[in-house]
């Protein structure tokens, strides 16, 4: 039994999924009895290719093109097809970032592979690699077993714990895959992105807030407290459509699913679009004033109160629990 992991990385750094993808694959493969192959695309990876050794890789594969330095969804799509051909892997794991979101479909029908996209939990029953994702919007949850030669399954970042690493290094075989121009009719030109902004889809802690803020300047109360926490900002879909914050930062169906160990929700009234991205968290605190709002429906905590009196309240004591002071 052999499971393939895509491991994204950028700037020649493995984004976090990438870990949890590989540290997945190792705890389902330890159960099967079999290896995890990884394979890593860019320009000049094979100095950081050794690092997955220590989440559980038992060898991984690099193809290295100064063209793919930047994602381009064609040449991808074919490599990661060609790669999974040659090594025949019972089931392919890509991690569900943006970039998985897009690869993944498109390796699947070159492969002829059935897709289970976002899962949340894997595991082997009577022999067979069962996958839970959510549906209906994040409503239910259902459980699929997949039926066809060859699976690609996309894993939900911040759900699967990386863990640290052992420290193993494992061994890197470099892969040549033939591509020319037509292989990159589409490609990522730049990466523009703020200095030091944790990515919300791959935050540990994550404070949102919603149009109950009112306007654009009370964020910056959201802004403390997720400074204080350590953690990032998030923003809901009517938010980010009146201008008041960017869309890298919306929450939701039509933004980014996160995953957190800590969602803390202001003034977000809890749409089920809303509730689709987040709803996966593992504790949720919902300030709102509201006492029937949805929000309350999947907190695991509530504050029914005025977000402008207890957030700035909260902010503090976690500034003095933490011993940050007063920003």
């Amino acid at each position: 039994m052999k499971i393939l992991v895509f491991a994204e990385q950028r700037d020649n750094k493995f984004k976090k999924p990438a870990f949890e993808a590989v540290r997945a694959a190792r705890t389902i493969a330890d159960e099967w009895g079999g290896n995890v192959v990884a394979l890593v695309l860019g320009s000049n990876v094979s100095s950081i290719a050794p690092e997955l050794g220590g989440y559980g890789a038992t060898k991984v594969l690099t193809v290295e093109d100064a063209r793919l330095g930047l994602y381009s969804s064609t040449a991808y799509a074919k490599i990661v097809a060609e790669v999974a051909r040659n090594q025949q892997p019972d089931a392919v794991f890509i991690p569900a970032t943006a970039m998985g979101k897009d690869l993944a479909p498109r390796v699947a029908v070159k492969l002829d592979a059935g897709l289970v996209a976002d899962c949340t939990a894997l595991k082997l029953e009577e022999g067979e690699l069962r996958a839970t994702r959510p549906v209906y919007a994040g409503k239910a949850l259902i459980e699929v077993r997949a039926l066809a030669p060859v699976n690609i399954y996309t894993l939900r970042p911040n759900v699967f714990t990386a863990g640290a690493s052992s420290g193993t290094t494992a061994p890197v075989e470099g892969v040549n895959v033939t591509l020319d121009e037509a292989d990159f009719l589409s490609v990522v030109k730049e990466v523009k992105q703020s200095s030091a902004k944790l990515d919300v889809a791959e935050a540990d802690i994550v404070v949102t807030g919603g149009r109950g803020l009112k306007g654009p300047e009370n964020f910056a109360m959201i802004e403390g407290l997720a400074a204080a926490l350590g953690g990032a900002v998030g923003a809901s879909r009517a938010v980010v459509d009146a201008g008041w914050r960017p869309h890298d930062e919306q929450v939701g169906q039509t933004g980014k699913t996160v995953s957190p160990s800590l969602y803390i929700a202001v003034a977000v009234s809890g749409a089920i679009q809303h509730l689709a991205g987040m709803s996966s968290s593992k504790y949720i605190v919902a300030i709102n004033k509201d006492k029937d709002a949805p929000i309350f429906q999947v907190a695991s905590y509530g504050i029914v109160g005025d977000a402008f009196e207890v957030v700035p309240a909260l902010t503090a004591e976690v500034q003095k629990l933490l011993g940050k002071g007063s920003s």
